[in-house]
């Protein structure tokens, strides 16, 4: 019987997909070290040369951020993550303490499922191929429906590149019929061997309740702190610069602004000299009844726009400078819609009267969403900065430097990634920036150091340590306690014969 329906064909496509990577997958755990780093090396180069072609691609099929800067995202995709893994020991042997007497093998998780978003579909594909192959893991990949044309072609050209290059076929694969029963298919299906999840919360809650194992990240929601001893010209630099990257899509990016009371009249004056619009209180009850939908979701129409574009749905007129839109808020929650995540050019504002009010805000922020992900504090102050790490409930604190490049690793020195770990406190099973030692397990060799008559031996001298302690304690105390009645005894003594007694 020929199947006919779309849901269907779906389900009975991964599942060929899945069977085909498994197969393929088990002729990559062969390959030495040097075979499979000729392959990542070959998905780099084609990635960097179709930057242009795949990023122009993105932007016309998703209508979300701007192509010169995916552009950028795919060289990050490629080369930036190529150079931060291409060193890394990933099979056979990986480490070894002879002193010790163990050493660890690393061992491939098998088939990964790779679930794209449409904020990032090219440069994620990319991304998550390196990761995988550089793991010895075979990858099937599973498009937002919004992005199916620009993923499928990158996986094409970064496919080719592989197998050109010694990779097996089905190594890479991606389904091209997309629907819901074919996703939830690839999530539960047994051939699955870990879910690498990057998208919308609904969609990673499902990748983490599908029986696989999953690494998925939550929404990030990043308040930017500019403290009072910062540079403030250039924190808002910065912010703006980051804000308004790809039109914002990138979860790491700012979400709202927090500053002191004492540096509100300057931060003002920065904000407005930069490019930023701060909205009127009418003007923001307009904005706010377009940035979520009636289900109090991010509303898609306004994600990856410009805040020229926004502002005219909105029914706002601003200057045609205008880089972002900024509302001044004083509450949080799941219906104040400034307090939310926002991939696009708009912040929240908010005036605390201290630093550590500016601090309790935060928590506030980011445990009504986005906790586990990412904050940014702007400061000269190292009391401080040190005072926000040890509280604040993010994987990732960002100093002086722009949240979207910062948390993906551009602008700071953490792991190149497009997939950001929230932790536990974020519904996340690891708060790493994923690389391919994410992807892997380790089996640990182990000699035999001790025989079991030395494990008793080693008892009964622990229980006999114990007892000359507890001996030595109780004479010590007894000893105390009778130079105290000595002491005392002679100060009655001395009163009784100043007294005359």
């Amino acid at each position: 019987m020929q199947l006919v329906d779309k849901d269907l064909l779906s389900i009975q496509e991964t599942r060929q997909l899945l069977e085909n990577a498994k197969t393929a997958q088990t002729k990559l755990a062969q390959m030495s070290q040097t075979e499979i780093d000729l392959i990542c090396a070959a998905i780099k180069d084609a990635a960097m040369q179709n930057l242009e072609k795949l990023a122009k691609l993105a932007n016309e099929e998703t209508g979300f951020g701007v192509a010169e800067d995916k552009v950028i995202k795919n060289y990050f995709a490629s080369q930036v993550v190529y150079d931060s893994i291409k060193d890394m020991k990933t099979v056979g042997i990986v480490s070894s303490d002879e002193t010790k007497k163990i050493y660890e093998v690393a061992v491939p998780v098998g088939v990964v499922a790779g679930l794209i978003p449409s904020t990032n579909p090219t440069s994620t594909v990319i991304y998550k191929a390196l990761i995988s192959i550089k793991a010895g893991n075979s990858i099937v990949f599973s498009p937002h429906p919004t992005a199916k044309n620009c993923i499928i072609e990158t996986v094409r050209v970064i496919k080719e590149a592989a197998i050109a290059a010694g990779m097996p076929e089905d190594c890479i694969g991606c389904a091209t019929i997309i629907t819901l029963e074919g996703t939830n298919e690839l999530l539960k299906n047994k051939n699955t061997s870990l879910i690498l999840a990057t998208g919308g919360e609904a969609m990673v809650k499902a990748a983490y309740s599908s029986g696989n194992p999953a690494i998925g990240v939550g929404p990030g929601n990043g308040p930017a702190f500019i403290e009072k001893s910062a540079d403030i010209p250039h924190a808002i630099k910065q912010i703006i610069d980051s804000k308004t990257f790809d039109n914002g899509v990138i979860c790491a990016s700012e979400q709202s602004i927090i500053i002191e009371k004492e540096s509100e009249q300057e931060v003002l004056k920065e904000l407005e000299k930069q490019g930023c619009y701060m909205l009127t209180s009418a003007e923001k009850k307009l904005l706010e009844k377009i940035m979520l939908t009636p289900k109090m979701t991010m509303n898609p129409k306004i994600v990856g726009k410009t805040a020229l574009y926004i502002a005219e749905m909105a029914g706002i007129k601003v200057p045609a400078n205008t880089k972002v839109l900024i509302g001044q808020e004083t509450m949080v929650g799941h219906n104040i819609p400034f307090s939310r995540e926002k991939l696009c050019p708009i912040l929240a504002f908010y005036i605390e009267d201290t630093w550590p009010k500016a601090c309790d805000r935060a928590i506030e922020i980011l445990t009504k969403e986005g906790a586990g992900h990412t904050m940014i504090i702007h400061s000269k102050n190292e009391e401080i900065i040190r005072e926000f790490a040890l509280r604040k409930p993010v994987s990732r604190l960002l100093v002086n430097t722009a949240g979207a490049l910062g948390g993906v690793g551009a602008t700071t020195n953490l792991l190149p990634a497009f997939t950001l770990g929230c932790g536990a406190v974020g519904g996340s099973a690891t708060s790493d920036n994923i690389s391919p030692l994410n992807l892997l397990n380790l089996r640990r060799v182990a000699y035999g150091v001790k025989e079991l008559a030395e494990i008793r031996n080693s008892i009964e001298c622990a229980k006999s340590n114990s007892v000359e302690k507890t001996v030595s304690e109780t004479e010590l105390n007894r000893a105390v306690e009778n130079k105290l009645e000595g002491i005392t005894d002679l100060i009655l003594e001395k009163l009784r014969n100043q007294l005359n007694i």
